[in-house]
């Protein structure tokens, strides 16, 4: 069987909210308008991150990476990358933030993941200018667009919050925490909680007979 894990970055692999913690630093009253919108879901994710994103001046970029290379990765996840290498399991990060962002915080561990797909900027302009392979809907990541490039008999979705929701909807199996968990209960979709990726790894060894 082909199996294969697609993982969120922000308040997933990391243990805070980077990406929502940039926006409301870097530009505190545009974010302060839609990031309350986006949640209640009258704003799409691609409209209101677009819209905060396009609002930074591109002189800032230094300082969002710095701000962003500080941040702890939550327990477990290197031994979840060791424990599916040896499963030949690929992991796959999807993240509605920002490239640049999950590849500082990542660091050495960055090519141990099968890809990361996130949001590029262009910043030769006064501000920011969002470039996105796969924006699409209501995504300025469509997430359900990416797990199309990787067919499997098994997709595992692991994520903890709104932008991850369509990908939630469709994987096979989903480990939600925090704003994902209430959304998807909202759509009736079955999922299993978790806290650290030691859940994560202890569950699909018992579900795989390891």
């Amino acid at each position: 069987m082909k199996r294969i894990v697609f993982c969120d970055f922000d308040g997933t692999i990391t243990v805070d909210e980077t990406f929502v913690a940039v926006l409301k630093k870097f530009a505190p009253e545009v974010a302060g308008k839609f990031l309350p919108e986006m949640y209640a879901q009258r704003v799409t994710l691609r409209e209101g991150v677009k819209k905060i994103l396009e609002s930074i001046p591109s002189s800032e970029y230094g300082k969002v990476l710095e701000f962003t290379r500080s941040q702890p990765i939550r327990q477990g996840f290197i031994e979840l990358l060791d424990f599916l290498d040896s499963q030949n399991v690929p992991l796959v990060v999807v993240s509605g933030g920002l490239r640049g962002m999950v590849e500082i915080v990542l660091g050495e561990i960055a090519p141990r993941v099968t890809a990361i797909h996130a949001v590029d900027l262009d910043t030769t302009g006064a501000y920011f200018q969002v470039n996105s392979d796969y924006e699409g809907g209501t995504e300025l990541v469509a997430k359900v667009q990416v797990m199309a490039k990787y067919p499997a008999d098994e997709t595992i979705a692991i994520g903890d919050s709104l932008t991850d929701l369509n990908m939630g909807l469709q994987a096979s199996i989903v480990f939600a925490r925090d704003r994902l968990a209430y959304y998807l209960d909202q759509h009736q979709k079955p999922y299993i909680p978790w806290n650290n990726f030691s859940d994560i790894q202890a569950y699909l060894q018992q579900l795989w007979k390891l």
